[in-house]
């Protein structure tokens, strides 16, 4: 059974940063590309980042330079450092494995003075 936990999220103000990191199981952790998602109130889902199997790192335009992904194989973690981060980037952020269609609970990131 497929299970992601994501944590991490919180208050910061303009400008700050948080790490967002997300537990996987119930797969073969290694051979999946795994996505950073977010929600917005009142918007849909959207994509943020995603880090193939292999490493290869992808981002939407908003968060290149700002955002990092990454992964642990030995510890079945994906992560998300965010960097500079604006009112713009709040919403709940979600993980996911592409190859299938399961979802974590989401961690909540507020971006406020």
């Amino acid at each position: 059974q497929v299970q992601l936990v994501e944590s991490g999220g919180g208050l910061v103000q303009p400008g700050g940063s948080l790490r967002l990191s997300c537990a996987a199981s119930g797969i073969i952790f290694s051979a999946n590309a795994m996505g950073w998602y977010r929600q917005a109130p009142g918007k849909q889902r959207e994509w943020v980042a995603s880090i193939s199997s292999a490493g290869n790192l992808y981002y939407e335009d908003s968060v290149k330079g700002r955002f990092t992904i990454s992964r642990d194989n030995a510890k079945d973690m994906v992560y998300l450092q965010m960097n500079s981060l604006k009112p713009e980037d709040t919403g709940v952020y979600y993980c996911k494995i592409f190859s299938r269609l399961e979802w974590g609970q989401g961690t909540q990131v507020t971006v406020s003075s």
